[in-house]
């Protein structure tokens, strides 16, 4: 798809800022804006552009002229050569036609977002019509994707070196559907014979394993007669994996043979896993399977086994058979151990971790309350111990321990070591200082481009700097995953910022909610990306499903769109009151109401239904959450609460006296 500039860039700036109020208006409004780190007299550049925006928009070519001229040195004119440019490619491409004004562009703009972007267009627009000499003058290794790649591939095979087809199988060997435009490049190269027989049977098995068997019966049409016949055995076991019961028939020494077995036996063990865990030692001998292999589908039907609850026939397996243990089967039976609250059986199985699973804080903390339950003076003092070195870690069960302890939490905080002089450096980057133009304008999806664009390049320090040159923005997500990337966890100004402070102040009031609770579900629904949505349609900075805020703005007497959920104080006044409403549902339980938020409260009051008849505390209903997802985020969203209670000056418990008293 060719890229265009003008809707994503012009007119969401034009349509929310010049189009919703006068234009004189929305040009002294801009004059407010100044950055901390723009010069002097930026303000005036801002209100220039603007008003260049709108006069080319509008057609009044001779303004626009006298306005651009105005902006020589402004960050974002590069902004408005594009806007001109784009509408002239087509044209500009066709055969004969002239390229000057792009090389002009590249030129002056090499080495720029908007300089790649533009060059694979021109590219793309290059191929279609069909100028291959052009198409290798122009086109970038380093700045492509895999249709520009084929059509590179093509243009050199049109200005007659054949040695392009030798480039050809990467591009076709691939578990997925390569772009339509690629077509006339793999029938080139598969009319010069360039498919072999084991690139065939290797793409065969990508698409196949990706789930994509349309394409692989596809790719079977194109293998000679005694490869085709061992994929289509493939594709019947794939289809039927109970065919492999007649052991005979897949007895041959052909390496395809052992494939078609070893993915047989793990799509059977979905469905039967006890059948496999029998059938595959027939086949170890006349096949040679390795004892590797073995161990890892029979790991996966005793998975299978837990899966579909058959945990104690998982267990007696493992027992007689420990060299199949791992970390994820040993956690399924620990669990099961802790809904039926077994400790002995849990302390056992902890031991049957490997070193570092059982190293790790979780189980730690599992260890712990197992001893503590088992009693005696050697247990006790080993649980206290375990506990004690708990204390140290700034995280859900380093504060449990210290709440059992009776011991102030470690918050452990401790800021990025940048100079100011770095973090002015970042200033002098093209990309960073047109970023902050467009944040400045409101125009965030353009200025995430730009700032992903310069930070790729950076080293740990200008990552670190980069963090705090966000925060000066106020621009709270990238301070956040600059401190993921160099996986810095000390700072928690930086990785827990105060954002939106007077609306969630405001709404916390309002709603009678603890500002600690709705910080702490925003930073980790978001992570403050105002206008972020998620691939299952979650809106904002709260992540509210637009059902879901439609009808809680109802109770509000509010009628919202979508593009409402997107205004933060829009989205924290709606999510709050959902988040209030479910407290209320769960009687005030931030345990419930924090899954209840994630997977449901439908799902949630499934789960204590589960456990009605037989309570466990809370420490083990959390652990024991069906989904990991809602199990990590319960325990992300009360640790954030007390993080941010740290970071607000206040003392914020993880659990009320209430709240760890609870059994569900």
């Amino acid at each position: 798809m060719i890229e265009s500039f003008t809707e994503p860039f012009m007119r969401s700036t034009l349509t929310r800022i010049i189009n919703s109020m006068p234009v004189i208006a929305s040009l002294l409004l801009a004059c407010t804006v100044q950055s901390q780190d723009a010069p002097a007299g930026r303000e005036a550049q801002r209100v220039l552009y603007l008003a260049a925006q709108e006069a080319w928009l509008a057609g009044r070519t001779q303004e626009y002229q006298n306005l651009y001229q105005q902006l020589s040195d402004y960050p974002l004119r590069v902004y408005l050569d594009y806007t001109a440019l784009s509408p002239q490619l087509a044209g500009l491409a066709l055969a004969g036609g002239d390229s000057t004004p792009v090389d002009s562009f590249l030129n002056e703009y090499s080495n720029s977002y908007l300089g790649e972007r533009l060059e694979r267009t021109w590219v793309n627009l290059l191929a279609r019509e069909k100028r291959w000499a052009d198409v290798l003058r122009y086109y970038n290794p380093s700045n492509s994707n895999a249709t520009l790649n084929c059509y590179a591939l093509e243009a050199r095979l049109h200005e007659g070196d054949l040695s392009a087809l030798t480039e050809v199988a990467p591009l076709w060997n691939v578990a997925r559907s390569q772009p339509n435009d690629c077509d006339p490049l793999f029938e080139a190269w598969l009319d010069a014979d360039g498919l072999t027989p084991d690139i065939a049977w290797q793409r065969f098995r990508k698409t196949l394993d990706s789930g994509n068997s349309t394409l692989a019966r596809y790719i079977v049409k194109l293998m000679p007669a005694e490869e085709a016949r061992y994929a289509q055995r493939f594709l019947d076991v794939d289809r039927n994996p109970r065919a492999l019961l007649q052991v005979d028939d897949f007895s041959d020494a052909a390496p395809q043979t052992k494939e078609t077995v070893l993915y047989g036996l793990r799509q059977l063990a979905i469905s039967d896993p006890s059948l496999t865990l029998n059938l595959v030692h027939e086949y170890v001998a006349p096949l040679s399977i390795p004892v590797d292999e073995v161990y890892a589908i029979q790991r996966y039907a005793i998975q299978r086994l837990q899966v579909q609850g058959n945990v104690e026939e998982s267990e007696n397996l493992l027992r007689q058979g420990p060299h199949l243990i791992s970390e994820s089967l040993v956690t399924w039976i620990a669990r099961d151990a802790l809904r039926k609250q077994d400790w002995p059986r849990l302390e056992y199985w902890l031991t049957q971790l490997p070193a570092d699973a059982r190293d790790s804080e979780r189980w730690r903390y599992w260890r712990a309350r197992a001893l503590q339950e088992k009693g005696g003076r050697a247990a006790l003092d080993e649980a206290e111990s375990l506990r004690r070195g708990l204390v140290k870690t700034r995280s859900y069960f380093g504060f449990l321990a210290a709440t059992q302890l009776g011991v102030d939490y470690d918050m452990a905080a401790q800021a990025v070591s940048v100079e100011p002089a770095q973090v002015d450096a970042l200033m002098q980057i093209p990309a960073i200082e047109r970023a902050s133009e467009l944040y400045v304008l409101g125009e965030e999806v353009a200025a995430r481009s730009e700032w992903q664009y310069a930070s790729a390049q950076f080293d740990d320090a200008q990552v670190m700097a980069s963090g705090k040159l966000a925060e000066r923005w106020g621009w709270h997500r990238n301070s956040i995953q600059a401190m993921i990337r160099i996986q810095y966890w000390d700072d928690l100004d930086l990785r827990f910022p105060l954002a939106y402070a007077d609306s969630i102040r405001s709404t916390a009031e309002e709603t009678e909610l603890s500002p600690y609770l709705i910080y702490a579900i925003a930073r980790q629904e978001s992570a403050f990306m105002h206008d972020v949505r998620s691939s299952a349609g979650a809106l904002g900075l709260m992540q509210l499903m637009p059902a879901t805020g439609r009808e809680t703005a109802a109770g509000m007497g509010m009628r919202i769109s979508n593009q409402d959920l997107l205004v933060p104080e829009t989205n924290i006044a709606i999510g709050s009151r959902y988040l209030s409403g479910l407290l209320r549902s769960f009687n005030g339980n931030r345990i419930l109401a924090a899954a209840a938020y994630n997977a449901g409260p439908n799902r949630v009051r499934q789960w204590l239904q589960r456990t009605a008849e037989t309570p466990v505390p809370f420490d083990v209903w959390i652990e024991t959450i069906p989904y990991g997802e809602t199990r990590n985020y319960v325990e992300s969203v009360l640790t954030y609460a007390v993080i941010y209670g740290f970071r607000m000056g206040e003392h914020v418990a993880l659990l009320s006296e209430e709240e760890m008293g609870e059994r569900f």
